[in-house]
């Protein structure tokens, strides 16, 4: 499944910019992704593929932001790593249902997905305030800790799937095992996330749905995006840059539902 699409500097320009956005927003609010697979998809890409390439080319971010959260990552609750395994196994079952489902019906799903990722995010400041309220002494049973895997087992799926909006979805993982601690959740999220993307984009490559063209402009600009942008973002404010993100999401979302029913 290879794209044979022309592309331009001009498509390249784009590509590059929307990345670079994504990271700076990534790096102040999250939420990125829902700026890059719209993006790819206007520039031609089929929605499998562009979801494909969207994956392997955001996936080096996360290196970033291990290393700089590599002092929390090392101060984290040792059975916080059995995640890794559930994050593994759910990103490449994810994965194996995009390169098997039909591009006519992941197209019909797209709307739906950037809708349910939109919506996480809205409810990203709820979620951190249970998070701060919540308490660690009350969340450290067998029960709970198997609860957690098999959360992280579904939010690899939907990573390995489609991915937009997994990290809010991870830090409601980690508040069920109890943790409380931000800096140490996005340590952890930042590995999930390589894990899920990684695994993820592995297949992708190895399936050749991924448009290397714009991989290789998109993790360079992003990687630049994550931190020169991030500096302007957090001048702007990281509510302002949330309010950017939802109203790009559900206006998004609201114009692959109309294409959806006119078709």
């Amino acid at each position: 499944m290879i794209f044979s699409g022309a592309i331009t500097p001009y498509h390249l320009a784009i590509a590059a910019g929307a990345a670079f956005l994504a990271g700076g927003i990534n790096s102040v609010a999250g939420g990125g992704t829902l700026i890059t697979f719209p993006t790819l998809m206007a520039l031609g890409l089929p929605p499998v593929i562009a979801n494909a390439t969207n994956t392997v080319a955001i996936t080096p971010g996360a290196l970033g932001s291990i290393w700089g959260f590599r002092r929390e990552l090392g101060q984290t609750d040792a059975r916080m790593r059995w995640l890794i395994i559930p994050s593994l196994l759910g990103g490449a079952a994810g994965a194996l249902l995009l390169r098997y489902t039909p591009a006519s019906i992941f197209e019909r799903l797209v709307p739906f997905l950037i809708l349910f990722a939109t919506l996480a995010f809205v409810a990203r400041t709820p979620i951190q305030r249970l998070i701060r309220t919540s308490h660690a002494e009350t969340h450290q049973g067998a029960h709970w800790f198997i609860t957690a895997l098999v959360f992280q087992l579904a939010v690899g799926l939907y990573g390995g799937y489609f991915g937009a909006g997994m990290s809010i979805m991870m830090l409601s993982s980690l508040s069920i095992l109890g943790m409380t601690d931000m800096l140490k959740m996005n340590a952890l999220t930042s590995l999930f996330s390589l894990c899920i993307n990684g695994i993820a984009a592995v297949l992708f490559i190895w399936a050749k749905m991924v448009f290397w063209p714009y991989v290789l402009v998109m993790a360079i600009a992003a990687i630049i995006g994550g931190y020169a942008a991030a500096g302007v973002a957090r001048k702007i404010g990281s509510d302002r840059v949330r309010i950017f993100v939802i109203i790009v999401g559900f206006t998004i979302s609201a114009v692959f539902f109309i294409r959806l029913f006119r078709h």
